[in-house]
């Protein structure tokens, strides 16, 4: 069994939901679904649809729309099948790598009001978030027709919009930190720095 990488599954989950999407339409699918909590790179879409088609887990289904031809893609059998085994397993985690963190822990050694500056960016980014997946849980219409991915996208989104609360309440907590540490002058003297010998 040939490997997927993490690609190939969004792939064959987009499919899985919605057939005949051409690479564009996955692209802008990641956009405004998946893209929220899974970094994509989106040079690896067409290496991965040339490669899932080489392993006959979808299949080109060409298409005309608006006079053109494009290339559309549908699951098969097999790739729905890779899917699910996928789905089945256990999930895993890796330690993301996370700028605001990384330098948010090195903070005594900035500049005074680098940190707080970091975290008042932070709680903008977070805002604009919580609006936006706010905005998106309005959109869905009340009484929508059934769609038995839908609970399973709230849950996702209602997940999303605890961590971007949780953050907020955060970021208000570690503001008022810093500005303390900052007026009573507690910062570590950062050392000079030494020449090697």
């Amino acid at each position: 069994m040939s490997k997927i990488n993490g690609t190939g599954y969004v792939i064959l989950g987009l499919l899985s939901v919605q057939s005949n999407l051409s690479g564009y339409d996955m692209r802008k699918g990641i956009e405004q679904s998946v893209g929220y909590f899974w970094g994509e790179s989106y040079g690896q879409i067409y290496p991965t649809l040339k490669a899932l088609t080489a392993q006959k887990l979808i299949k080109p289904a060409e298409a005309k729309r608006a006079g053109r031809k494009r290339q559309e893609y549908a699951i098969t059998e097999a790739g729905r099948e890779r899917l699910h085994a996928w789905l089945a397993l256990p999930f895993h985690n890796d330690p993301p790598r996370n700028e605001f963190l990384l330098k948010l822990f090195f903070g005594a050694q900035a500049a005074p009001g680098v940190a707080l500056e970091h975290v008042r960016d932070l709680q903008e980014r977070n805002r604009r978030a919580l609006e936006t997946l706010d905005a998106i849980e309005a959109s869905v219409p009340k009484d929508a027709p059934p769609n038995p991915n839908l609970p399973y996208w709230m849950l996702t989104l209602s997940l999303g919009r605890a961590f971007a609360v949780a953050a907020l309440e955060w970021g208000e907590s570690a503001m008022k930190m810093l500005a303390e540490l900052e007026a009573s002058g507690a910062r570590t003297k950062r050392r000079p720095a030494t020449k090697a010998k």
